[in-house]
């Protein structure tokens, strides 16, 4: 087995990271007819409930002005909503919409294809695997240190 020092292992999962790009583009994103922002916001919002613009921003590090103009599409195609937030004027959250529910749930079904793409040859063992040690690496970027070291 090849052994990896942890900087080569870093940009191993980089590389992943940047191809699986193209299969959800390709095969989630395009057929939906969102970007790939536009998707990861509706992930976001389906998977951990209502988020205000800059959690987005931070979550997916990705400009916030970037994350603005894929709110105001994706509330105009009526996907999402503003959720009252009165306690905290400041802070905006959005939710997806009955509509963005079913749209959220029809993007996992495509995912669902993408998935067997890229995990075919993996039996169910080297699935677990996987997902633990994905869940992991989860865990311990979620302790990043407020601007770096």
């Amino acid at each position: 087995m090849n052994k990896q020092s942890k900087v080569e292992t870093l940009i191993s999962l980089l590389k992943v990271a940047t191809r699986i790009a193209n299969p959800m583009r390709d095969g989630v994103a395009d057929p939906e007819s969102v970007t790939t922002i536009e998707l990861r916001i509706i992930l976001l919002l389906g998977g951990e409930g209502a988020l205000a613009g800059h959690e987005l921003a931070d979550y997916m590090a990705v400009q916030p002005m970037n994350i603005s103009r894929a709110l105001v599409r994706l509330s105009q195609l009526g996907l999402l909503e503003i959720v009252d937030n009165t306690g905290n004027r400041r802070r905006k959250p959005y939710q997806l919409t009955p509509s963005g529910s079913l749209r959220y749930h029809n993007i996992l079904g495509r995912m669902a294809q993408v998935a067997d793409f890229v995990f075919d040859g993996l039996d169910a063992e080297a699935r677990d695997q996987a997902a633990n040690l994905l869940q992991r690496l989860d865990e311990q970027l979620k302790v990043w240190p407020e601007g770096g070291f």
